[in-house]
């Protein structure tokens, strides 16, 4: 078994840490966090040790870090993990800067072969399976994408400030899906956003309601729709539309159980949030580690991805503001 560490214990660190000690290739034999209160319970359970990040570092027998701890520290933490010869699995996003990113550009080319950055919704398997009809075309020459990516209540006002804003948190996961599926990346952005949700988010300087259109050199054609609300529970939904006919992705349910009566058909509900929908993609992700630390793959996500998908964040947000489409 190949030995990880990780740094975090909060939300998603708690998904990736136990996925980690599922998973029968790798040993998660240490879990860094600076709140031992909330580390400690994590690691009892998946028989970890609380160990300091230097410790970490320095120990040969670690071939793989897991960064999973706040946004801010992600690439600092990387970069640390990499310049000690260490294969980094790093919760997206790599740095909510495009800016601090570009800067560190040379320093982590040198190293992308050992640097996956967890875009999870590429080990979607539905996800997947809508890329390879795509790809081996069975709607035709893909002409145009509809991604619907709606969570189903607003996050705690606290969140918003060091979230990064809509689409540095939010749409990012769309602005990486969109180029991915479509097989080439947008040249022109055009966004409109409001916030029609909770007016403390507007106070916060940010918006919980967009629609934003991206184009590719070639004229093919993204929508995007995002919404911080349902009522209904999670939103996620794709169609691809190509010249001999069109595949969709429709939404998840809990159990594919219908009732029909009289009144009509009746599904299961949709998963709740982000954390049950996915499970199975960040499962996914966490094995394409292990094959990453195992010599069998290269990281599918990494330094490029995050670049792309922070380029067209900013893109978008400069639409927004200036009323008028972005050519990147």
């Amino acid at each position: 078994m190949i030995k990880v560490a990780q740094l975090g214990a909060g939300r998603m660190g708690a998904v990736h840490a136990r996925n980690a000690a599922a998973n029968q290739r790798l040993d998660l034999v240490a879990l860094v966090d600076p709140r031992p209160d909330v580390a400690g319970p994590l690691a009892a359970e998946l028989g970890a040790a609380l160990r300091g990040f230097d410790e970490v570092l320095a120990d040969p027998e670690i071939r793989g870090i897991i960064v999973a701890s706040s946004t801010d520290a992600h690439l600092d933490n990387t970069l640390s993990a990499l310049r000690a010869g260490k294969a980094v699995f790093c919760e997206k996003p790599l740095d909510l800067r495009l800016a601090t990113l570009l800067a560190a550009k040379g320093e982590l080319e040198a190293a992308e072969d050992r640097l996956f950055v967890a875009f999870n919704r590429r080990f979607d398997p539905h996800y997947r399976a809508l890329k390879a009809r795509i790809d081996g075309g069975d709607i035709g020459a893909l002409e145009s994408l509809h991604i619907v990516n709606h969570d189903p209540a607003t996050p705690p006002p606290a969140f918003i400030p060091t979230s990064g804003g809509l689409f540095k948190d939010f749409t990012i996961h769309d602005f990486d899906l969109a180029p991915w599926l479509m097989g080439e990346a947008p040249v022109e952005v055009f966004a409109w956003a409001s916030c029609l949700i909770d007016p403390q988010i507007g106070a916060l300087g940010d918006v919980d309601t967009a629609k934003v259109l991206l184009t590719t050199a070639t004229g093919r054609l993204c929508m995007i729709s995002n919404s911080r609300r349902t009522g209904y529970g999670y939103d996620q939904r794709i169609e691809a539309f190509g010249s001999n006919g069109a595949a969709r992705v429709d939404n998840v349910t809990n159990t594919a159980v219908s009732v029909w009566g009289e009144s009509g058909a009746k599904a299961d509900r949709f998963p709740y949030a982000f954390i049950d929908r996915y499970a199975g993609a960040y499962a996914a992700e966490m094995d394409h580690f292990a094959d990453v630390l195992d010599g069998k793959a290269s990281p599918e996500a990494g330094l490029l991805a995050s670049i792309a998908s922070l380029e067209l964040a900013e893109a978008a947000a400069r639409s927004v503001a200036t009323g008028a489409p972005v050519r990147l």
